[in-house]
């Protein structure tokens, strides 16, 4: 059987993906995200994919047209794309939420897939006064404060309906808990508490209590790969209608500060909380607002009997390991292979060009000459060599002089450094407009390639010149400070500028990689890498090309929206 996964590329669709692979009737998986993961690295190594956004910048005869195409031949469709962030704007939120729910349904029937699973949860569940555990009968018309409740039973309404529009189509909604597994810490952080809380304090430190307000009965959570467990199981079992998915244990208070503090509760008014969220929010201090907590202290505790009897489903992890594997995920700041699911270090990510690790610096890439390891070469290197770091001769014996090396080395990480905020920032403001995704990639792809350089100057036992980078954050950061004609509104000039800004930057780096691929051998290091990340550089400028297309047409025109992307169509993946 041949399942299409749309949302494969997050949190549940990374440990779906996991559990599909050992599912021996499924045959094939094509994964659909907006933005494309590293698609070398386990679970998305082992899938077709296809970028299609189902609602975020595209028209609903685009994205149902390329749906459709997609859902040709698929057994069942499993249906996980939903946009947490950024809650500020609540009309993009609902349209990707509930909208693309039912793009994604109708592309299903029109492809005459026969099972769509759509992912559903215990936020879609109406009040409950007194918390018991609930089964799948329980109301779904959410908490009214709460917009990811609010779109969840929206989306439940939008099942509803198209189980009646088209009775031959078996529709399955998982309805899950919270969702936890330690490649999702640096997601979590950024979704729901901002890069501003410093959770590596966790790995060595312990809250002395845990505030929890008055009247939080407990916590429901599931590992992510029970979870993924459970959809494959629903596919495989073909079983219709709605099943709660849950871990059997509820976290209360008690057990929640015995795993996050030393044991310690101090209960707090609810209104003094939610107050603090609403603020909280509103200065950027967390991401999630206050109806997260409305929903947290309203819905139902879940039965999940039901998906024990007809799916034959048993979470293999509590609660509370889960909760314990997330929390140490967050100190550490982890992450994989996929753009929402990056870790918050960019060392820690994977650079495709080197075919390793983002730190690898001069170890990246095949073995420099005969197989001999890149550690070794470098040992047995003349003394003086640039490849051998704590060397204080200032010229190298190939005739490198390693001041001017580091300088020039320094000076493009100063560019990368000021590079990858610009870029991060204009992915941010472009999210739904057409080239969002090419952005974001984008901006993962300098990340990690700063982080690469970072190191290639430390294994080479070169100065970086820190403070440099330092400067160079600040300016870039009082550079968003420059109105461009507007003052309470981002002009549509500033995109114009900054594209042009990071394609001349990209340029500039493509020059870094020609010379050092011209000077690997005498730097022992791997040519290879650097005619990699020379053709990436190659690649990224075209992507801006298509930018500043889109934007220059739109940014000078009173006729024309800058963010009419819901009617535009994206620009397309290019093959190099």
């Amino acid at each position: 059987m041949r399942v299409v996964v749309v949302g494969a590329t997050g949190n549940a669709g990374t440990a779906v993906l996991r559990a599909l692979a050992d599912a021996p009737e499924v045959s094939s998986v094509l994964g659909i995200a907006r933005r494309m993961p590293d698609t070398e690295v386990a679970p998305y190594s082992g899938c077709e994919w296809a970028s299609i956004d189902i609602a975020a910048a595209s028209s609903a005869e685009d994205a149902g047209a390329r749906l459709r195409d997609a859902f040709t031949g698929a057994g069942a469709v499993i249906h996980l794309a939903w946009l947490i962030q950024p809650n500020s704007q609540r009309e993009l939120l609902r349209r990707v939420n509930v909208e693309g729910t039912e793009r994604v349904a109708r592309a299903a029937a029109a492809a005459g897939v026969r099972h769509l699973v759509a992912a559903s949860s215990v936020g879609a569940y109406s009040p409950d006064p007194v918390q018991m555990r609930r089964d799948e009968t329980w109301s779904t018309h959410g908490i009214p404060t709460s917009h990811y409740s609010v779109d969840k039973a929206a989306q439940e309404r939008v099942l509803d309906e198209f189980s009646v529009a088209h009775p031959g189509v078996l529709v399955t909604r998982l309805r899950s808990a919270l969702i936890f597994q330690a490649d999702a810490g640096s997601e979590i952080q950024r979704y729901f508490l901002a890069g501003r809380v410093p959770l590596q304090v966790f790995g060595s430190a312990k809250p002395p209590v845990l505030p929890v307000p008055k009247g939080l009965r407990g916590m429901q959570a599931v590992h992510a790969d029970d979870l993924g467990r459970a959809y494959a199981a629903a596919v495989v079992k073909r079983a219709p209608g709605a099943f709660n998915i849950c871990a059997d244990d509820v976290l209360t208070p008690q057990d929640l500060a015995d795993i996050i503090d030393h044991g310690r509760v101090v209960e707090l008014p609810p209104r003094l909380v939610r107050a603090f969220l609403f603020g909280g929010h509103r200065a950027g201090l967390v991401a999630a607002d206050e109806g997260w907590l409305d929903m947290a202290t309203a819905v139902p505790m879940m039965d999940n009997s039901r998906a024990a009897s007809e799916l034959e489903w048993r979470p293999r992890v509590t609660a509370a390991q889960a909760l314990r594997e997330l929390l140490r995920g967050m100190a550490e700041g982890r992450g994989t292979a996929s753009v929402p699911l990056r870790p918050r270090n960019p060392d820690d990510g994977r650079l495709p060009a080197a075919r390793g690790p983002a730190d690898s610096g001069a170890d990246a890439g095949d073995p420099p000459q005969d197989g001999a390891d890149p550690e070794t070469a470098r040992e047995s290197a003349p003394a003086g060599d640039a490849g051998a770091p704590g060397s204080e001769d200032p010229v190298s014996a190939d005739g490198i002089s390693r001041d001017l090396l580091g300088l020039y080395l320094s000076d493009h990480l100063t560019g990368a450094t000021a590079g990858a905020g610009r870029i991060e920032r204009m992915a941010e403001e472009t999210i739904d407009t057409p080239v969002y995704a090419r952005l974001s990639e984008l901006a993962e792809e300098i990340r990690l390639e700063r982080a690469f350089l970072r190191q290639l100057i430390h294994d080479l036992g070169l100065r970086q010149r820190p403070y440099r980078q330092a400067v160079s954050w600040a300016g870039e950061h009082a550079g968003r400070l420059k109105s461009n004609g507007r003052l309470f509104s981002r002009s549509p000039l500033t995109l114009v500028l900054e594209t042009e800004l990071m394609r001349s930057a990209v340029m500039g780096k493509l020059g870094v990689w020609q010379t050092l691929q011209e000077h690997a051998g005498e730097l022992g290091l791997d040519p290879r890498v650097f005619e990699d990340l020379a053709h990436r550089a190659r690649a990224q400028a075209g992507v801006l090309d298509e930018v500043h297309e889109y934007v220059r047409r739109r940014a000078f025109r009173e006729d024309r929206a800058f963010d009419e992307g819901r009617t535009a169509s994206a620009p397309q993946p290019r093959d190099d």
